[in-house]
């Protein structure tokens, strides 16, 4: 996502556990007496959403179809979960929020339901035992909305004068689809999305096509790579499109809101430039698809780095393309465990521009950290320790941004860079299509330096107030 300061009042968002792997099963078992055993918990005990995700099982696959009426604002969804228990289960919870369930099984067998806040409470009509695979199946309709999120901003689904802005960060995926919310648990999507003639449907993954009946257009689109709920997108709207393939073989699908076409062309047309320099950097692109979506959102005021496809609430200018480009490796393809840990999302993408300005004619990295080093110890970036920003309202905070990204500059200059570089490449490769950590990313700074590096990532990253100059 995009920093308030880079673009005007842009609020970013993004996710992260603190330290736990992937299954997470032990976490999710231990939330309290009714889980004993055989009941998923309602969260996944993330310290900023305590809601989002589920426990008892993981997701594999989900295949949304969906109707969207922009004029009524109504949308129809059909969701076929495939899951596995991580444990037996009696009860579990999918995270909804808002639309109307008019139908629920469970491997085709009809379920009870009912609905607490943001939960939606399945009890199948069989316990499942742990390991098995299983396949739910959810009807329901509605007019969707976003959530406001702790920092005042706005995510989900979005109505637009001609469709919808559709951002996930960091709650939102569950204001149209039902999920397992958290970016533990990522999955493979099929989409089908069916709206008026007129207006395109753009989702995540390879575009596999369209057509027209009755007035009627159906859009199709595969993500195969895993992605974290959040990061689904099926934006709606007036569009431009233009595809392409780069010379890697990369699928490229741009929609573009013809009111920002203008603008947004001589950014986009440097798009496969732009992921050309990130994989010499970071190593090989790692998804099938690439390309951006360019909207007229005015009440948004952000861009969002959903998987394979940006969302940007008007046409961007370079360097927020460099930001949401960078975080296809880190966000997207290397995901979060804790919203906590969003630097790892954030001081990434935003040390991506500095290394893109300073390759690129602009000013060098350590200019940039030297010009945010002499900001007061009273300025907003000092405010908190971008390792531990202390609420989800903080998330998305200068601190989180910049001082993440000087992080990564201090590390820089403590390793040199041979083994800088080595060491991003080597975290890319290392957790590709999975999660990390900062604990992991520590571990392996130090790995590939050969250096105690635990002083340097206490000051920078927990350490409160503006720390000593390196």
């Amino acid at each position: 996502m995009t920093q308030p300061a880079r673009r005007t009042a842009v609020l970013r968002r993004e996710a992260v556990i603190a330290t736990v792997p992937v299954a997470l099963t032990a976490l999710l078992v231990a939330a309290g007496p009714a889980s004993a055993g055989t009941v998923g918990t309602s969260g996944v005990g993330d310290p900023y959403f305590p809601l989002a995700g589920n426990g008892g099982y993981d997701v594999g696959h989900y295949d949304l179809t969906l109707r969207y009426d922009p004029d009524s604002g109504r949308l129809a969804g059909k969701a076929v979960l495939t899951a596995r228990a991580t444990q037996r289960l009696t009860r579990f919870d999918l995270d909804l929020n808002g639309l109307k369930v008019t139908g629920l099984t469970v491997d085709h067998v009809k379920a009870d339901h009912t609905r607490d806040g943001q939960e939606l409470v399945v009890t199948p009509r069989h316990a499942l035992r742990q390991g098995r695979k299983f396949r739910i199946t959810v009807t329901y309709e509605g007019k969707p909305g976003p959530v406001t999120d702790p920092d005042g901003s706005l995510d989900g689904w979005i109505p637009t004068d001609d469709g919808a802005f559709v951002a996930g960060e960091p709650q939102g995926a569950m204001t149209w689809f039902p999920a397992n919310s958290h970016p533990t648990d990522k999955a493979s999507y099929d989409f089908t999305i069916t709206v008026p003639k007129g207006r395109t449907a753009v989702a995540n993954g390879v575009f596999l096509g369209e057509r027209t009946a009755h007035g009627q257009t159906t859009f199709r689109w595969r993500q195969r790579e895993p992605m974290a709920a959040y990061l689904a997108t099926a934006t709606v709207g007036k569009f431009e499109v233009k595809q392409y393939t780069t010379r890697d073989g990369v699928r490229v699908y741009d929609a573009v809101d013809p009111r920002e076409a203008e603008a947004a062309a001589p950014v986009l047309k440097q798009l496969p430039s732009v992921l050309e320099w990130e994989s010499k950097l970071f190593g090989p692109y790692p998804f099938r698809a690439a390309g951006s979506i360019v909207d007229r959102a005015p009440n948004v005021g952000y861009a969002l780095e959903t998987q394979t496809r940006p969302v940007y609430d008007a046409a961007p200018d370079l360097s927020t393309l460099v930001h949401e480009s960078a975080h296809q490796w880190f966000g997207d393809s290397v995901t979060l465990t804790s919203w906590k840990e969003i630097w790892l999302n954030e001081g990434f993408a935003t040390y991506t521009e500095w290394l893109y300005g300073e390759q690129h004619g602009g000013k060098t990295a350590q200019q940039t950290f030297d010009a945010l080093y002499a900001r007061p110890a009273s300025d907003g970036l000092w405010e908190f320790p971008p390792g531990d920003p202390g609420s989800g309202a903080n998330i998305f905070g200068t601190p989180v941004y910049d001082r993440g990204a000087m992080t990564l500059h201090v590390l820089r200059k403590a390793v040199g860079d041979r083994v800088f570089f080595r060491i991003l490449r080597a975290w890319a490769a290392e957790h590709r299509a999975g999660h990390g950590t900062t604990p992991q990313f520590v571990r392996l700074a130090e790995r590939e330096s050969g250096k105690d590096l635990g002083a340097l990532f206490r000051t920078w990253l927990y350490t409160e107030g503006k720390p000593s100059k390196p």
